[in-house]
């Protein structure tokens, strides 16, 4: 078996709007199976899909990840609908909760019950994607007039995954969902942090391991591995140190799990005391190395090996380059590695 390659496009491409969809032709013409745009406080994922599921034909388009709080489930489900029969069945509703920084510093909402907002919010899309009227009583949601989707899908079973690293949000998300979307998946510690939670929400819904996709965020970097930690620390350092806060850290507190937790507060509380750049710095270079996609292709298939090993079906690639065509040469030597 291989991995299923995946491309999450870089925030750069979605201001150039013809760099994004070359890169989006590269990633199709050398056999990756999905394409995945994320949101954060930028531009939202679904425009940028919409734009090219009209420039490609055969390629997967996944939001990754479309926030939770930020739309009712209706709308997510309509949404989706929407996107499946653009693209001709091609869609895949990536969703997930983010953290307090976004949902109260950028939406404005409250950061309130997120698992079970998520349980509640997959209960309500597969219904209404199912073209179900809506008849739901939760503890977050009650919706009771019975109104159903005017239009009718392209398919009924529009696959759902959820963007979760907690314990708690795995299972249910084994559980309930057709995918998981980790990020910062560190391959040498999945058995112990990742596994026991997929597996045990599986068995929780009398799942087959085989029809559930377990696909993490990954940092590609083609070349030197020193030149290539340097590069991706800088992601991991930003949000194990400021993507949340002192109370509040989901990267944080994985990186906790992994180990480090003396040194996973003193990244945290470099990084909120104003010195990112000795916080970033911080990073273990291995455990960077442990969750990225580093160095040359036999050092690429070899990574690769092991997220497989870890569990992995896919991994969602983020090509680090400095240009465009570095981009699309990072995707062509993945392919080739993956072979």
């Amino acid at each position: 078996m291989t991995l299923r390659l995946a491309l999450e496009l870089p925030y750069p491409e979605a201001q150039n709007r013809q760099d994004m969809i070359e890169l989006a032709r590269a990633a199709e013409a050398n056999g990756f199976d999905s394409i995945w745009a994320s949101e954060l406080y930028s531009y939202d994922a679904f425009t940028t899909l919409t734009h090219l599921a009209c420039h490609t034909s055969t390629i997967k388009l996944g939001t990754n990840i479309a926030n939770i709080y930020a739309r009712t489930p209706a709308l997510l489900a309509g949404t989706a609908a929407s996107l499946d029969q653009l693209s001709d069945g091609r869609f895949i509703l990536g969703i997930g909760v983010s953290g307090p920084q976004v949902v109260e510093g950028w939406h404005g909402v409250p950061y309130d019950t997120p698992l079970k907002r998520t349980s509640e919010t997959i209960d309500i899309l597969r219904t209404v994607m199912a073209g179900g009227r809506l008849n739901y009583e939760g503890e977050v949601f009650n919706v009771t007039m019975g109104l159903k989707l005017i239009n009718k899908g392209q398919r009924p079973d529009i696959p759902i995954y959820v963007a979760a690293i907690g314990p708690k949000n795995i299972e249910l998300t084994a559980e309930k969902a057709d995918g998981l979307l980790p990020t910062f998946f560190a391959a040498s510690h999945a058995d112990e942090i990742f596994k026991p939670h997929v597996d045990a929400g599986l068995r929780k819904a009398g799942k087959d391991p085989e029809d559930f996709a377990v696909m993490p965020l990954v940092n590609a970097f083609v070349g030197d591995v020193k030149d290539g930690i340097n590069a991706c620390k800088m992601l991991a350092g930003f949000y194990i140190g400021g993507m949340g806060s002192k109370k509040k850290n989901f990267y944080n507190d994985l990186m906790k799990r992994y180990g480090y937790e003396e040194l996973a507060e003193k990244i945290r509380d470099t990084f909120l005391g104003g010195d990112k750049q000795t916080a970033i710095e911080m990073v273990p270079d291995d455990l960077v190395d442990d969750m990225s996609l580093i160095g040359d292709e036999a050092r690429l298939r070899d990574r690769m090996k092991a997220f497989e090993a870890a569990g992995a079906t896919g991994v969602v690639v983020v090509p680090w380059a400095a240009d465009a065509q570095g981009r699309t040469t990072v995707l062509e030597t993945l392919a080739r590695a993956n072979s």
